[in-house]
């Protein structure tokens, strides 16, 4: 891996591999000391250009615990306040020799033009419409530790689909790993194609709830499309929301998803987003392991023994000046 760009440039396998290299690194969250140095001496620059707390927050996590320096690129009080175009704003931070940038933007494809324009690897955080790759590979991690795997499963991405990154980096994902997809809302907030998507349609949200191992809720984006594309808010909540009512429809087994920020009692009751099948907060804790694995490929590929892993010369160990714990390390990683 150079850069991290889409879910479509991942194979099955690549996929599989990454949840299993965060399955590793969920560990370190675990000890009394969470940091390992495998990218000590890298920078990773964080650059949002829309605002974000979980994806951010994140990967400022996950970077830190790998050791690497982080730097946080504010656009309110950048050069691009005065005019500055994207490719100047990129070339400064490449020539003070980074060696990842995380990418938010509001345009669609804008990681994968920066690529033209960095030496370094570029993580998309979500473009436009475009793609949220690391959204969906959380998605992936929380689905197969609660349910064992995505093979054979039924899983239901109900409302904005057509303006949603999450369920385009979801659907590609989810049907790689095996897993059926149905997508749910009105006609005007699905796509006018899908049928290379792999997916079911429906617009009937009461036709597929009893029936879904995973109840996957998108955030209504009113700060980008206001009630123009259905009649009200609480038709829509009527129709496509998950109330408590179809929430005793559901599976007593099935996941109740949502990449957030919720809007409750609009696509989720609030009673549904405490309930005990809810795994809104697994979602977010899924982020840190993730985009460690993600940037651990990007920034540090290690030669590995049987019990203990090296990037150059450096043992994945706890950080220097710190004892390990009383327990073995993961095999193979850390």
């Amino acid at each position: 891996m150079r850069h991290l760009l889409s879910i479509a440039d991942l194979s099955a396998d690549e996929l599989v591999e990454l949840l299993d290299l965060a399955e590793s690194f969920d560990e370190i969250q675990h000890r009394s000391i969470p940091k390992v140095p495998a990218l000590r001496g890298k920078t990773v620059v964080m650059a949002f250009f829309e605002d974000s707390t979980r994806t951010r927050t994140s990967f400022d996590l996950a970077a830190r615990r790998l050791s690497a320096d982080v730097v946080n690129f504010s656009v309110s009080s950048s050069s691009t306040k005065k005019g500055e175009s994207l490719r100047d704003t990129v070339e400064t931070i490449d020539a003070m020799g980074v060696q990842a940038i995380v990418v938010r933007h509001s345009s669609s494809g804008a990681p994968r033009q920066i690529c033209e324009w960095t030496r370094a690897s570029v993580v998309n955080a979500g473009d436009g419409w475009h793609q949220h790759p690391t959204q969906a590979l959380l998605d992936c991690f929380t689905i197969r530790r609660r349910l064992g795997g995505l093979q054979g499963r039924h899983i239901a991405i109900c409302g904005d689909i057509n303006h949603s990154r999450v369920a385009r980096s979801d659907v590609d994902a989810f049907v790689k790993l095996g897993a059926r997809v149905t997508l749910v809302g009105p006609r005007t907030l699905l796509p006018d194609r899908w049928d290379d998507w792999g997916v079911d349609v429906s617009h009937d949200l009461d036709e597929v709830v009893s029936e879904v191992d995973v109840m996957y809720l998108l955030r209504i984006q009113q700060e980008r499309l206001g009630d123009a594309l259905f009649p009200s808010i609480r038709e829509y909540r009527t129709r496509w929301g998950l109330t408590v009512d179809r929430a005793r429809r559901l599976q007593p087994e099935a996941l109740i998803m949502h990449p957030g920020p919720m809007n409750r009692g609009v696509e989720i009751d609030p009673e549904v987003a405490d309930d005990g099948r809810s795994v809104v907060l697994d979602q977010v804790a899924a982020g840190v392991p993730i985009r460690m694995a993600v940037l651990y490929r990007l920034m540090g590929p290690g030669q590995f023994d049987d019990n203990r892993a090296t990037v150059g010369d450096v043992e994945l160990a706890p950080a220097s000046g710190h004892e390990p714990d009383n327990k073995p390390l993961a095999q193979g990683v850390i």
